[in-house]
């Protein structure tokens, strides 16, 4: 079956970096688009970053355009999100995504905490 599974997420403090990883498994990784998704408290889960299945087509999100970068390693079946210059804003849990016949898997997620 799908399975997620987000990691690398923490504590830093505002200007900060962290890079996360959502490793796949139970589908065909090296053929799906994958998707970043960010749910900071009290608000709606955005969209925050997408890449094809050969990396040749990325996208990030207006309010995180020019410090996160959205990777991805098809013979390993991870995807990433370098993020850089981080700021309180970026609080929130991390989640990553794929959709499969028409079905939406989520992984648990991983909490980042950026604070002084």
């Amino acid at each position: 079956q799908v399975q997620l599974v987000e990691s690398g997420g923490g504590l830093v403090q505002p200007g900060g970096s962290l890079r996360l990883s959502c490793e796949a498994s139970g589908f065909n990784f090296e053929r799906s688009y994958m998707y970043w998704y960010r749910q900071a408290p009290g608000k709606e889960r955005e969209l925050i970053a997408r890449i094809n299945s050969d990396s040749s087509d990325s996208y990030v999100a207006d309010s995180v355009k020019g410090r996160f970068t959205v990777s991805r390693d098809n013979f390993k079946n991870v995807m990433y999100l370098q993020m850089n210059g981080l700021q309180p804003d970026d609080t929130a849990m991390y989640y990553c995504n794929v959709l499969r016949a028409r079905v939406d898997y989520w992984g648990p997620g991983t909490r980042v905490t950026v604070s002084s």
